[in-house]
């Protein structure tokens, strides 16, 4: 269910399964994170990751999310592209919500079609976010736009994203393709090391405990129970803050 296809240095990864507007179990993150680390292995320059037919990713599918396995598989993906030491360029065809922002975060840049549209709707369903996904969400968008998309669970429509840099341009798969190609001509050393000293802006070393323990209190309380039990019922959750 990921495509690869190879257009001279440039390796284009495919999430393939519109049917449910690509959204991810546990062996698609497994295989996109094979298909990363087999694109650099095999010599590529620069990575394109996208998604088939009219969404980019429509987020964590809702037989995954709630386990502690698809988390594991989804935060190795994330670590594996953005640590990929060649450019990884988001094709964002269509709607990327949830684990599909997480995505196309990951990546260095953003090629952005006019019906792409960017969403974490966790505080909906009793979910919760890593820290390196908000931080890496604030530094790209801004706080502002971080706190909308988090705190609010705003929805953050293409033009919106241009404008606040979380898209780095509008256009469709074939202007991504066009940009990679430009980019595979650069120097790999260059640009290895350049992304070496990004991510120690947005990775820093020290890990604060409280926060990470918070993040799992997410996970294992009552209201993330409440958000799933909902979803089963098919009725609003009540969040008790417990």
């Amino acid at each position: 269910m990921i495509a690869s296809t190879q257009y001279g240095p440039v390796t284009v990864l495919t999430i393939d399964r519109p049917e449910r507007r690509n959204a991810l179990t546990i062996e698609l993150c497994h295989g996109l994170r094979s298909g990363v680390r087999d694109a650099v292995d095999g010599g590529a320059r620069v990575l394109v990751l996208t998604g088939a037919g009219t969404s980019f990713c429509s987020g964590a599918d809702l037989d995954a999310v709630y386990s502690e396995a698809f988390r594991a598989a989804l935060y190795e993906l994330l670590h594996t592209v953005a640590g990929a030491p060649i450019p990884v360029l988001a094709a964002v065809n269509g709607p990327a919500i949830g684990a599909g922002t997480q995505l196309a975060i990951a990546a260095d840049l953003r090629v952005a079609a006019p019906t792409a549209r960017f969403g974490v709707p966790t505080a909906k369903l009793g979910l919760a976010v890593d820290p390196w996904t908000i931080r890496r969400l604030a530094l790209l968008a801004g706080h502002g736009t971080a706190r909308r998309l988090l705190l609010a669970c705003e929805q953050l429509e293409v033009d919106a994203a241009r404008v606040c840099g979380l898209v780095d341009r509008v256009g469709d798969g074939a202007d991504a393709l066009s940009w990679a190609v430009e980019l595979a001509a650069l120097a790999p050393l260059t640009i290895a090391y350049s992304k070496r000293g990004l991510r120690e802006l947005f990775e820093p070393e020290l890990v604060n405990p409280g926060l990470e323990a918070a993040f799992q209190g997410c996970w294992a309380s009552e209201d993330f129970a409440e958000g799933r039990r909902s979803r089963v019922e098919k009725r609003p959750p009540v969040f008790r803050g417990r």
